[in-house]
């Protein structure tokens, strides 16, 4: 069946996504999947990292329904969080200040700007600390946090010439991570309080520009282990500029916080077969 869709096109500190407005149920939810991976390929269509719904709640100003470019569903994307507040608002559904539903949980965000979005995050979970793995038979020290989605962190001092695809997908799939898997960065730390990110996604199965989750875990993992201190200056591999904010008290992470650039690309409408 041939439909034809309303969208937005929106880049975060260089993942991009397609957004719909799905308040009048536009997209049944046997077909998001299948559209997700559609409008996502670059060769036949709109191209994006992921699909997003902007949908009706009972619990808050709308529910953000995320999906991979591959199809598969995720609880959450930072960088996309950022991407519907500013398409919410875009839209009128909300003012500068905002509460929307996700299946990781609640999320608040403020348009701080005409181009930058500010999210308050949920309180992370399953953090684990310099934990030893093997890849291609050497020890290699990870630490881990989920921030919506689960996030493996690995420093390193040479993060321009790190295979990012190559070693992000073995410890994306390593056992240790079985059965769910989980996202991979790659943290250099730098100076002024500063780190370097690049992240392999999982659901994208490669290197993105940038993501919000992962640059959270990375920010919060760094202070933890008192490589930096909050408020954390973050340059993504699209050379964005993303900050992060928590306070580490003892094992307990809170008043987590994920600021950065939302932008609208462009917006149109799409023939498509479902």
């Amino acid at each position: 069946m041939k439909k034809t869709i309303s969208f937005y096109k929106l880049t975060a500190a260089g993942n991009d996504f397609v957004l719909i407005d799905n308040r009048q149920n536009v997209v049944a939810e046997k077909e998001h999947s299948k559209l997700a991976a559609k409008l996502c390929d670059r060769r036949y269509s709109i191209g994006g990292d992921g699909l997003i719904l902007l949908e009706n709640s009972s619990k808050a100003d709308f529910r953000m329904r995320y999906y991979n470019s591959d199809g598969s569903f995720a609880s959450m994307c930072g960088n996309g969080g950022r991407s519907i507040s500013k398409f919410a608002y875009e839209l009128g559904v909300v003012d500068k200040k905002m509460t929307f539903e996700t299946d990781a949980g609640l999320i608040t965000a403020e348009i701080k700007s005409d181009n930058v979005v500010n999210l308050a995050l949920y309180d992370p979970k399953n953090l684990k600390i310099n934990e030893k793995i093997e890849v291609e038979g050497k020890p290699l020290t990870v630490s881990s946090l989920n921030t919506g989605v689960p996030h493996a962190v690995v420093f390193v001092d040479d993060i321009e010439n790190i295979d990012v695809k190559k070693y992000g997908n073995i410890i994306r799939f390593h056992k240790h991570f079985a059965p769910d898997g989980t996202n991979v960065n790659f943290v250099k730390v730098d100076k002024n309080n500063t780190i370097l990110v690049r992240t392999y996604e999982r659901g994208v199965e490669d290197e993105t520009l940038a993501c919000g989750t992962g640059v959270t875990a990375s920010a919060i993992i760094s202070v933890i282990l008192n490589k930096v201190e909050s408020p954390v200056h973050i340059i993504t591999r699209g050379k964005d500029n993303l900050y992060v904010c928590c306070k580490i008290d003892g094992n307990s992470i809170g008043n987590v916080f994920l600021e950065g650039p939302a932008i609208v690309a462009f917006k149109g409408t799409v023939d498509i077969d479902l």
